[in-house]
């Protein structure tokens, strides 16, 4: 994974905008890094399915919805890749402890856990990305729940048909929050033919409001 993609993102998640850290808070990221990337066991389980598609009504054999944002994004396409990815209890064990003893260390710990799952996220997709163009099919940027439109509640069927829980430790509580809480599930199109202009993480979210979107 790359480490200046994972601070880049830390800072954002942490309010900088463009600006810079000082050097005591650039001394804090590193040993959290270090501290995290000790903590961490990066797992995933992905399954790919036959995708039925009516404008926005989405049907594959871990879910069904209705969605107008991922049925764009799907558009085109005749199958799905559908994936859950964790990076383990241990981000979430030095929250805990650090919420306790030393805050402005579990904030940073909070926020660069964040910036590594979607990191590891992106190793996958850019592997994947790899294997697929190499058979003459084209992915498409994954699109998780709760993004735009796409239902939360298909959590619960999408990391029962990956069989999750059994497979990588991921579960869902009664809330649809994931345990442990540094997870992503996510939905890939893949598609015959290339498609040269394609919107991914906040540019294909429609909630401009959300305080961590990217400008």
């Amino acid at each position: 994974m790359d480490d200046s993609r994972i601070l880049k993102e830390t800072l954002r998640y942490l309010g900088y905008g463009n600006g810079q850290p000082d050097g005591r808070t650039e001394d804090l990221l590193h040993q959290c890094m270090e501290e995290l990337k000790r903590a961490c066991s990066f797992r995933h389980i992905c399954r790919t399915v036959p995708l039925e598609l009516d404008q926005d009504h989405i049907v594959t054999e871990l879910f069904r919805t209705e969605s107008r944002n991922l049925g764009k994004n799907l558009k085109g396409c005749s199958s799905v890749l559908i994936f859950a990815a964790t990076a383990g209890p241990g981000p979430d064990q030095l929250i805990q402890r650090y919420e306790k003893i030393r805050v402005s260390r579990a904030v940073v710990i909070q926020a660069m856990s964040a910036a590594m799952i979607e990191e590891y996220c992106d190793c996958l997709n850019r592997g994947w990305k790899e294997d697929f163009e190499k058979k003459g099919q084209y992915l498409r940027p994954r699109f998780s729940p709760g993004y735009g439109d796409f239902p939360l509640e298909c959590q619960k069927n999408i990391l029962a048909g990956l069989e999750a829980g059994k497979r990588i430790g991921l579960t869902l509580t009664d809330s649809l929050l994931m345990m442990p809480s540094k997870s992503v599930t996510a939905v890939i199109g893949i598609s015959e033919s290339r498609q040269l202009c394609v919107l991914s993480g906040c540019e294909a979210c429609e909630k401009t409001d959300c305080e961590y979107r990217r400008n």
